[in-house]
């Protein structure tokens, strides 16, 4: 029973436990999720009280749907309520919708990875989910309310209808995918609608017509001058696809003297691959200060008389690097994100804390600072590549609040 369960789904679990592994270790979100995000927090805690959700207050730049952060919402709804009915920190809640749509991605990614076993084999299969687990970003992101990954989501399922032959399944779903989520994917449909008419004609049957749609698609967005993983992480399964065919191939042919060379340079790929990946993971754990800064604020920072609020004003660096509505906690804690504060202002407003990317501020002492990632160093010693960090975020009291001043804290020196 147990070798059938594991054979049925233990990719599945594999992926899945590195991608959880991913939550737990780095809960909190930047500004590009900050949408979906604070939409799943709303529809959650605020449901049918519109008035209150966030995006009313800060709509952003263009429209956006909330389709995606409904269907994260809706899954990860009955634990939410749990975790509310129990008085659990609001963060619980985070981790959970990021693991319902990490879920949701990933099963999307389960359906391409039949559909590569049914085409290519077992073999290809367990390359290509080796490659995608010993990979960061995919795994990463896969959890993350980016309206890139919930594109994603769609393009998998386009691709593992493409291997199955239903080429217009295949560009239907596409097509929601850049209506709905990313207009972006247009860059990645109409190449494939390109191969759709040539294929047979003039490429070959089985890996250059999946390869070359996306291949296109990261070319064309090259063309554009801001440029992050994250515009095309959509053609990463169809890259991974093609390096485990021949991955396959190599291991196949790997007694033979020149294919036992190929066979060596590719297992030293993968341990610097894996290499890469611990290395991004560890600038990734330290890339969210602020959401540290306001956890340990939250440990330390109750003040004796309980009866007062404690108003927090997040500045917008903070709110963009690691503060999301899930990192608030209730009674007596008060959050603002109030913006185009100027500095010389705070000593007029009545906050009790401030999160802020400034050092000092007038009316505040500075109480403690969080350090986050600066850069990549290489040394001669070992490791060859270190983390640098420095302070990214500093805490400030307000110094009329006597009992506060009386704390002991850690400082900013």
């Amino acid at each position: 029973m147990a070798s059938k369960f594991l054979q049925l789904y233990g990719y599945d679990l594999l992926l899945g436990s590195i991608a959880a592994f991913y939550v737990f270790m780095v809960p909190y979100t930047k500004v590009e999720e900050s949408f979906n995000i604070q939409a799943m927090h709303d529809i959650l805690y605020h449901r049918h009280h519109l008035d209150n959700y966030d995006h009313l207050e800060f709509p952003g730049v263009v429209p956006r749907t909330f389709i995606g952060a409904f269907l994260a919402s809706i899954f990860s709804s009955p634990i939410v309520l749990a975790v509310q009915l129990l008085h659990l920190p609001k963060i619980y809640s985070l981790i959970i919708v990021r693991l319902a749509l990490g879920c949701i991605i990933l099963s999307t990614l389960s359906f391409l990875r039949i559909q590569v076993r049914n085409k290519f084999g077992h073999q290809v299969e367990a390359f290509f989910v080796i490659f995608t687990a010993i990979q960061f970003h995919l795994l990463f992101y896969c959890s993350r309310a980016l309206p890139n990954i919930l594109a994603m989501g769609v393009v998998n399922l386009a691709y593992g209808h493409w291997l199955k032959g239903n080429f217009y399944t295949a560009l239907n779903y596409l097509v929601f995918a850049t209506t709905i989520f990313r207009c972006d994917i247009v860059l990645l449909l109409c190449p494939l609608g390109l191969e759709f008419l040539l294929l047979g004609v003039l490429l070959d049957r089985r890996l250059l017509p999946l390869v070359l749609p996306a291949l296109s698609f990261v070319v064309l967005y090259s063309k554009l001058p801001h440029k992050e993983l994250r515009f095309i992480i959509s053609s990463v399964p169809i890259f991974n696809l093609s390096a485990a065919v021949a991955a396959s191939r190599i291991y196949n042919n790997r007694k033979k003297s020149f294919w036992k060379f190929l066979n060596l340079i590719m297992l030293g790929l993968l341990l610097i691959s894996l290499g890469c990946t611990i290395i991004t993971f560890m600038a990734s754990y330290e890339n969210y200060p602020s959401g540290h800064a306001l956890k340990e604020l939250h440990q330390i920072g109750h003040l004796a008389n309980k009866s007062n609020e404690l108003w927090v004003h997040i500045d917008p660096f903070s709110a963009m690097n690691g503060i999301s509505r899930f990192c608030e906690n209730e009674w007596p804690w008060r959050y603002s994100k109030e913006e185009e504060i100027a500095l010389e202002e705070f000593g007029q407003r009545n906050f009790t804390y401030l999160i802020n990317e400034h050092r000092t501020i007038d009316g505040y002492k500075c109480l403690f600072y969080v350090n986050g990632f600066s850069r990549l160093r290489r040394q001669s010693g070992f490791p060859p590549i270190i983390l640098d960090k420095e302070p990214k975020v500093y805490i400030h009291g307000n110094i009329k609040n006597e009992e506060l001043m009386l704390k002991p804290w850690p400082g900013c020196s």
